[in-house]
């Protein structure tokens, strides 16, 4: 593979590792289990940890293989430089931990993965404060807007709701300002859209979903996609103003949230990601394809009260999403008629499993007020839009027919 070359969004993925020397020709990069790197002097050591060259000074702040892993998704998404976590969540939490001080401003989405809108709730309760507003209209996070406001954090589409924010409005409205944009891209990927493209600063992506897409590792990431200027943000320290300005934000990443707080993301893990990202392209397809089929069939059953997917021609943002995303998605949410119950209706199923992972080969169902976003209780999840008989469907790579009727027949029982 030529180097520097413009290749698709596979080709790329496929040969990302070898675009640099592999040991013994392997095509993959190998799993480095070492947490300690030796060099060959004393001035070489102190070099790497003064950040004069490159290499590794401990585990918890990288890896061979989480680095291959880490520019295959800089790759994807077309940015500078990414930072893999532990987890999704451990990716967001960064963006507290290493970048927001007390009296500092975040704008955000009211509609988020449940466990970010805690993660909100307890910074909101730590010194910076935290404003949630319906972003599918700018004009809700501009009057939201104060001069202590640092970030604007939105997700491209909502989980379980699948509420689509005004993104390229917004990205305009933070680049006017001199505001950081902060996208999750978890319920899209790389694949489906980049969040570059509406001005965001930093992309966050749940790894343990569409990019891995197998269930069996977890992990995130955070992506510098060179868009924002970071020499206009206030909070970052003297010591990393050492470097050229593109590389400020995520230097006080990688050394606050990464090196201080211990999220970090597992050489094992890295590897499984690394491989299931190679067939994402080939999976979300299918998923796209398979849930279009699938809400469409759900969307004309008289048994069914609504079906929430950008797919659909009815769905608020339908056409918002068309001119944004390549594909609509792999995950919808619907909800019965008053009639039916969700759990007898659920258990029914024989081919969709009863799990709460998404972005995975197989399908998983959820009843949604019930498990994920229990904790929040009715009147929060009533304002969230969220039904007690919603179930969310995170639709996988199975044969169409076959899921088509699963559904049918727990809807006929």
């Amino acid at each position: 593979m030529t180097p520097n070359k413009k290749f698709g969004f596979t080709t790329t993925i496929l040969h990302s590792d070898r675009q640099s020397p592999i040991e013994h020709g392997s095509l993959h990069k190998p799993i480095h289990t070492s947490v300690a790197f030796g060099y060959r002097d004393a001035r070489q050591l102190a070099s790497v940890f003064q950040g004069r060259e490159p290499g590794y000074r401990y585990g918890r702040q990288g890896n061979p293989t989480v680095s291959a892993l880490e520019e295959k998704i800089t790759r994807m998404e077309d940015g500078l430089q990414t930072i893999c976590f532990a987890t999704g969540m451990a990716a967001i939490g960064a963006i507290a931990q290493a970048l927001l001080r007390e009296g500092d401003h975040v704008v955000s989405s009211a509609y988020l993965f449940g466990n970010t809108n805690s993660l909100w709730q307890t910074v909101n309760s730590q010194g910076p404060r935290v404003t949630m507003v319906d972003a599918t209209d700018v004009a809700n996070v501009e009057a939201a807007l104060t001069p202590q406001t640092r970030i604007v954090f939105v997700e491209t589409i909502a989980n379980p709701r699948t509420q689509v924010v005004d993104l390229a409005r917004i990205g305009a409205l933070c680049r006017e300002r001199g505001i950081l944009y902060v996208v999750d891209n978890t319920m899209t990927s790389p694949y489906l859209f980049r969040p570059k493209e509406v001005g965001a600063g930093l992309v966050v992506n749940a790894l343990t979903k569409s990019i891995a897409g197998h269930g069996i590792a977890l992990g995130g990431s955070l992506t510098d996609t060179g868009v924002y200027d970071w020499s206009a943000y206030p909070n970052i320290a003297e010591n990393y103003r050492r470097y050229p300005t593109q590389q400020w934000g995520m230097a006080q990443v990688r050394a606050k949230a990464l090196r201080d707080f211990g999220a970090s993301l597992a050489p094992e893990a890295a590897h499984h990601i690394a491989v299931g990202a190679e067939t994402m392209a080939l999976r979300i397809e299918r998923e796209c394809a398979n849930a279009l089929a699938l809400a469409r069939m759900l969307e004309a059953d008289d048994r069914v009260q609504a079906v929430h997917y950008p797919g659909l021609a009815g769905h608020p943002q339908h056409q918002l999403s068309a001119k944004l995303f390549r594909a609509f998605g792999g995950l919808f949410s619907f909800e019965l008629k008053p009639h039916i119950d969700c759990f007898d209706f659920l258990d029914r199923l024989k081919i969709a499993i009863l799990a709460s992972n998404l972005g995975d080969t197989r399908t998983l169902v959820i009843p949604v007020a019930h498990t994920i976003f229990y904790e929040m209780g009715p009147e929060r999840r009533a304002g969230m839009g969220i039904a007690e008989s919603l179930i969310r469907v995170s639709v996988g790579i199975e044969d169409t027919d076959d899921l088509l009727e699963d559904f049918r027949q727990a809807l006929a029982g």
